[in-house]
């Protein structure tokens, strides 16, 4: 797998790509007339709302690895923030 400093926009990207491949896949079965192509006026809202309840289940157990990848990355940062807020405060109660 490539470097773990761009995790969080592969997850992104790849999300991304996973909806819109269900999207186009949703949207070629209304088209052969599978599914229903609406309900009343609504077919773009019907079909985008079918492609993310397809896509979300599997993002979860597809894209397990690079979710957690991700969130190593989200922590790591959130554990730097944390040590600097704690230094910058420890150096402000010196000062005091």
């Amino acid at each position: 797998m490539s470097s773990p400093k761009f995790a969080t926009l592969r997850y992104t990207a790849l999300r991304i790509g996973l909806f819109v491949a269900c999207f186009a896949v949703v949207w070629g079965l209304a088209f052969v007339h599978v599914i229903p192509l609406a309900v009343g006026a609504s077919n773009t809202v019907w079909l985008l709302l079918l492609a993310i309840v397809i896509s979300a289940p599997l993002s979860f157990v597809l894209l397990r690895k690079q979710r957690d990848a991700m969130s190593e990355q989200i922590v790591a940062k959130v554990d730097r923030q944390r040590e600097r807020i704690a230094a910058n405060a420890s150096q402000e109660d010196g000062l005091l």
